[in-house]
């Protein structure tokens, strides 16, 4: 989980890099384009890997995946990338709020005060950013919502799937729905889909980044696989140290005072949750009921 974070916002750095030329649809189909291209030898080689079960969950899975690499990509037009990325991190208290509607975990008033606490720091990143860009602001809260339920349904899906095969179905479903959206929306002339031909430059860049997202993701998932949400999910917050050095490092842009103080609160109120979740799975074990029943 550690590499995976420190790799991923690479990923964000290309695209908003690449964002004053290429469209946001664009890196986005680029991105599971190579995906796909990447992962297809490993599964050609394992040819078992093409039977699946639940073949629309797959499906619906890389459509969210889409619509939260859109919604991110377009908000990195608009703001600096570590206050993109501290926002986007309401999403683990996101997921504790869907497990707990559509998988049935519970969790008391302590997790409910923390993720509200959470919220209101991501507020207190947005207002001042929200004054000056408006509802743009929004787009990574719009990313961690789609992305809270590419969580579950990954959850869902990784205790009886091969990650690689996972990944493969994600970036090839991504790219359908992707390619969708560019042709079937072009008559509209909208900014965040609008087609463009890359320089050699912008293609190698645009490569790197569907290698970064494809090793990345593996990682992610072979991590969910073999260790308890509840344990990972903290690591995910090494994510905004990466952000934060490419964010200077390639754009000037340093987090404010206010930008840190809404992270401090998010991280801290998710660390918590976490930390209840650990503490719960703890008491289940000793009553003999496997965490895993509610993961």
């Amino acid at each position: 989980m550690i590499p995976a974070m420190l790799l991923l916002p690479g990923i964000d750095a290309i695209a908003k890099w690449l964002s004053s030329s290429i469209s946001a649809g664009q890196v986005t189909w680029c991105r599971f384009l190579f995906q796909t291209l990447f992962l297809l030898p490993f599964i050609l080689q394992a040819r078992g890997l093409f039977v699946v079960s639940s073949l629309w969950l797959h499906a619906l899975r890389g459509a969210l995946l889409v619509a939260a690499t859109l919604f991110f990509f377009s908000g990195l037009v608009y703001l600096p990338l570590a206050d993109a990325i501290s926002i986007f991190f309401v999403e683990p208290l996101m997921v504790t709020i869907l497990s707990a509607i559509f998988l049935k975990e519970t969790f008391g008033w302590r997790r409910l005060i923390a993720i509200l606490v959470g919220f209101i720091g991501a507020l207190v990143i947005i207002r001042p950013t929200f004054a000056d860009v408006g509802w743009p602001a929004m787009y990574p809260v719009f990313a961690a919502g789609c992305f809270s339920f590419y969580i579950l349904l990954t959850r869902k899906l990784v205790a009886k799937e091969d990650p690689v095969k996972l990944q493969f179905y994600a970036g090839m479903f991504g790219l359908i729905v992707c390619s969708i959206l560019l042709v079937g929306l072009s008559g509209l002339e909208i900014r965040s889909l609008s087609v463009v031909q890359p320089t050699l430059t912008e293609w190698g860049l645009l490569c790197a980044l569907g290698l970064i997202a494809t090793v990345g993701h593996i990682l992610v998932v072979y991590a969910f696989k073999y260790a308890p949400v509840s344990i990972l999910a903290p690591f995910q917050y090494v994510e905004i140290i990466g952000s934060t050095v490419l964010g200077f490092w390639l754009f000037g842009d340093f987090p404010d005072g206010a930008t840190w103080v809404g992270i401090l609160i998010i991280v801290g109120s998710g660390v918590y949750v976490f930390h209840r979740e650990a503490i719960m799975n703890a008491g289940e074990a000793q009553d003999g009921i496997s965490p895993s029943i509610r993961q």
